[in-house]
């Protein structure tokens, strides 16, 4: 049973910083791109950051591009999204997910990603 769990999420005022943490079990890490997901209240979920098993290159947002990094660690089956600069607008639930593509165009499609974790939330305030 695939399980992906994240960690981190809280509340730091604007300019702040975070760091989110996944882990995940019952699959095989090191083959399943990572992908960082946000939801705000009432809108849809969004694309935040990937990176690719294949040769762990990062794709970002326009949104977050220069103020986020993602990284993983195979040996832990851990994957992060380093958050700084953080501004109200980045207030949402925050949400990893892994999917088998490497493609960067098919790592910004959430209907490429099969297995998701619960959600982290993320308050950033003014």
């Amino acid at each position: 049973q695939v399980q992906l769990v994240e960690s981190g999420g809280g509340l730091v005022q604007a300019g702040g910083s975070l760091r989110l943490s996944c882990v995940a079990s019952g699959l095989t890490f090191s083959t399943y791109s990572m992908g960082w997901f946000r939801q705000a209240p009432g809108q849809e979920r969004e694309f935040v950051a990937a990176i690719s098993w294949y040769d762990s290159r990062t794709v970002y947002s326009d949104s977050v591009k220069d103020r986020f990094t993602t990284f993983r660690d195979n040996a832990k089956n851990m994957v992060y999204l380093e958050m700084n600069t953080l501004r109200p607008e980045d207030t949402a639930v925050y949400y990893c997910a892994a999917s088998n593509r490497f493609v960067e165009g098919s790592l910004l499609r959430r209907t490429n990603y099969g297995y998701w974790g619960q959600g982290t939330q993320v308050t950033v305030s003014s």
